[in-house]
């Protein structure tokens, strides 16, 4: 399963191997969203939550071990068609004037590469993610300790055991090593505190300037860590993923060869030795569909959660009929201005709630006291019904 982006030339394009780099990103979250996931059903798989770090190393120590000896790539790298190339200068005394591109020759990766290409892609990201946790619990403690302050433990001293009812011993000496101890980690943690934003800024800026470089096609090494070990990723050909898999299928004869034994344990020993080779090629396409699958269903899951959450906007209902005017009732007066009762222009205008029209405020308020109706409409009424109008109409 390939995800090869076209190009021209055996140099990958910059897309490709920034696609190559964030694949192993995009796994590790989707592993843990979906373990989270099960675990809300499945308590005991918050353990494996627990040591993330842990599990997703191992998880990528075997794929990435696995890839290189059999593909000479990564793990991302073998699925986007990529190849790892030790890189091989050859002096050019002919014609000074070639490019410096033309005195290099790739060859296959030698043993002491693999190895280091695990440390590389495995190791050290490894040790990195539990930097940055150790870092991330070193400023917590010291922003709890900028706003509360110190805690200090007074009964340290005083802290005691039994050993039977009537002896007491006391936990001084039993608690220095533990005293030393919590002291000596606090002290690394300071240490990293301080010295981990130095090694973070340093490590994406080198990232960054070799991106950039190979970017504008001034370096053949996309990082920090191909250029120490001498290795040029380069797109595979055809012949040689078909080389490849003939690689393969002749590594596991060979393999299923050297098992000794009777020849029931060696039809046993190779079955097991080729589904493990099974398992291992088919672990490499499950998992990346697994993230697109998990992708898929956490836009699912969140876009549906957005809708059922999302208030329902229901169009404004129709205004209400107007008020017919009755025929007992007082006309209404051609100038919308005018006091229907006085035939004034309305001083202090107040408006019926019950009919909507608008009179003057001593008008209504002798008509309502009085007949306790609205003198147009006749509908009945009182006083309290009765709203001052501070911008006439």
């Amino acid at each position: 399963m390939l995800f090869q982006v076209g190009g021209q030339g055996t140099r990958p394009t910059f897309f490709e191997m920034a696609a190559a780099q964030q694949l192993p990103a995009s796994l590790r979250a989707a592993l843990t969203y979906s373990i989270g996931v099960l675990a809300l059903r499945r308590p005991f798989l918050h353990r494996v939550l627990d040591y993330e770090d842990e599990f997703f190393s191992l998880l990528m120590l075997v794929l990435e071990t696995h890839s290189l000896r059999t593909t000479d790539a990564s793990f991302s790298e073998s699925l986007y068609g990529l190849r790892r190339r030790a890189v091989k200068i050859k002096a050019m005394k002919d014609d000074a004037r070639l490019n410096p591109g033309d005195g290099i020759q790739h060859s296959g990766l030698e043993k002491r590469q693999r190895v280091l290409s695990v440390v590389f892609l495995v190791v050290l990201p490894y040790f990195k993610s539990k930097l940055h946790s150790i870092y991330n619990k070193e400023r917590e403690a010291r922003l709890q300790a900028s706003l509360w302050g110190h805690v200090d433990e007074g009964f340290d001293d005083a802290d005691i055991f039994d050993r039977g009812e009537d002896s007491v011993i006391p936990r001084g000496n039993l608690d220095m090593e533990a005293s030393v101890r919590t002291h000596l980690t606090k002290k690394i943690q300071k240490f990293i505190g301080a010295c981990y934003p130095l090694l973070h800024a340093s490590t994406e800026g080198f990232s960054f300037a070799y991106q950039m470089l190979y970017l504008l096609d001034a370096t053949g090494f996309y990082s920090l860590g191909l250029h120490a070990l001498g290795i040029h990723v380069c797109r595979a050909t055809g012949q040689e993923l078909m080389d490849t898999s003939s690689r393969i299928s002749k590594t596991r004869s060979r393999e299923r060869e050297r098992l000794r034994g009777p020849p029931w344990l060696k039809a046993l020993q190779g079955a097991l030795l080729s589904g493990t080779y099974t398992v291992l090629d088919y672990a490499q396409t499950g998992l990346i569909a697994a993230v697109f699958f998990f992708k898929m269903m956490e836009w699912w899951y969140q876009s549906a959660e957005e809708r059922m959450s999302a208030p329902t906007i229901y169009p404004p209902p129709p205004p209400p009929p107007p008020p017919q005017v009755a025929k007992e009732g007082i006309p209404l007066p051609p100038d919308r201005t005018l006091c229907p009762l006085c035939s004034q222009r309305r001083a202090n205008p107040s408006v019926i709630t019950v009919s909507g029209f608008v009179f003057c405020y001593a008008c209504i308020f002798k008509y309502v006291s009085q007949y306790k109706r609205c003198p147009i409409t006749l509908m009945p009424t009182t006083v309290d019904q009765i709203r001052r109008l501070f911008h006439d109409v």
